[in-house]
């Protein structure tokens, strides 16, 4: 019995010192930790519109830990639509929040960003609502005061207290009503969408307007489109290049200009079909793992 007590407490500290898949990461503060991340994770298969090639499920389980997924209001209910619902409607967002919380419920050691977009401006409620429904709203980090870059907790302490979801909307967030829903533009910026050109020449600010940067991560659209005929579209050729750890147009060249840009490695990289290419080995690059 002795011996059963003192293995199960080895294997539970053994655990516990593994953080996102890495005991390196376990003293990082949140705000110190590069993530590549998923852009519209929730839109998967083959058509023009759809951005992963695997769902979000599987996505978590091949290493992704930043989410995003854009939403809009229709038929009085939550929902990830693509640009319109009437282009592509991939479900109720209570569907993809409980499966996000499913699988935080299996995994103990790992902390989840979700950053989802609100395409119709709905109020914030709408949001809760569903965090609420799901589950997952019982994992979300709700932060003392709007955090300073140096203020956040490490990846450890966060998992330690139960806090493993960091949860970021666009727009209209209000954390007076939801306070753990934090305003994504309070904490990040972002680098231009919808980017043609291959080799990702710029890393200049976007979003938020007015902004210089100070005191904000920086959150980089790394994924590419095409034109065709005045419509973009993902560019799903080139994702093997565009996903790259290095060379022209890689993930690690962006991220080397946008280090270079703003003296402070970007905290993001938003990808589309990041299981083409190799993005994790530049998540780790990033990472000094």
């Amino acid at each position: 019995m002795r011996l059963f007590l003192y293995l199960s407490v080895c294997v539970s500290v053994t655990v516990a010192q593994v953080c996102n898949g890495y005991a390196e990461l376990c003293d990082r503060k949140w705000s110190n930790i590069s993530q590549i991340g998923t852009h519209d994770s929730a839109f998967v298969g083959d058509l023009p519109t759809q951005n992963q090639n695997i769902d979000v499920t599987a996505q978590l389980n091949a290493g992704v830990r930043f989410l995003q997924a854009q939403t809009h209001y229709f038929l009085k209910t939550l929902t990830l639509c693509h640009t319109s619902c009437f282009e592509l409607d991939a479900g109720p967002a209570v569907d993809y929040l409980s499966d996000i919380k499913k699988w935080l419920d299996a995994n103990p050691n790992e902390v989840v960003t979700l950053l989802l977009t609100n395409g119709d401006y709905v109020p914030v409620g709408n949001f809760s609502a569903v965090m609420e429904a799901s589950g997952l709203a019982n994992y979300a980090y709700t932060p003392p005061h709007q955090l300073a870059i140096d203020e956040w907790p490490t990846l450890q302490e966060m998992i330690t207290a139960g806090d493993r979801l960091v949860m970021f909307l666009d727009y209209d967030a209000n954390t007076n009503v939801a306070p753990y829903i934090l305003p994504e533009f309070s904490y990040f910026f972002e680098t231009a969408y919808d980017v043609t050109t291959s080799t990702f020449p710029t890393c200049a600010l976007d979003r938020p307007g007015g902004s210089n940067g100070d005191g904000l991560l920086p959150l980089i659209n790394h994924y590419l489109d095409v034109d065709i005929l005045g419509i973009l579209i993902p560019d799903r050729s080139a994702a093997a290049t565009t996903n790259a750890a290095t060379g022209v147009g890689s993930i690690g060249a962006q991220a080397d200009l946008c280090t270079t840009t703003w003296g402070r490695p970007p905290r993001v990289m938003l990808l589309d079909y990041f299981d083409t290419g190799n993005a994790l080995a530049a998540q780790n690059t990033l990472n000094g793992l």
